[in-house]
């Protein structure tokens, strides 16, 4: 497929999961915890094709990391799936609010995320 994605979640373990699952469908990964660094990472334009956000993280997190993507002109454009436990609802739109293009609850369903992936690209 060659599309890199990148990956940021506060728990390594999160990111672990879906590098193995990505990564065994032929996506390119990058990855990180925090996302102040998911920022400099994409500003650094590295090819990133899509973010896979945790909205629920310390210090910054993803509604804030995503509405600060979206005021950024060199990476407003690049597509960013809410990846949460919050599953209400709400929880959804106000992803979508922030500015995320899609979103996908935890614990993740390996065919719905695949299908926003998709979606995307």
């Amino acid at each position: 497929m060659n599309k890199k994605i990148l990956i940021v979640d506060d728990d390594p373990r999160n990111i672990f999961a879906l590098k193995l699952t990505l990564k065994a469908r032929g996506f390119k990964i990058e990855s990180c915890t925090m996302a102040q660094e998911a920022i400099q990472i994409l500003d650094k334009n590295l090819g990133i094709d899509l973010v896979l956000m945790d909205m629920m993280m310390p210090e910054m997190d993803g509604y804030e990391a995503v509405k600060i993507i979206r005021k950024t002109h060199n990476i407003k454009h690049i597509p960013v799936i809410a990846v949460t436990a919050q599953a209400m609802e709400e929880d959804r739109q106000k992803c979508l609010d922030a500015g995320a293009q899609d979103y996908v609850k935890k614990p993740i369903d390996v065919d719905q995320l695949l299908n926003a992936i998709e979606k995307l690209l």
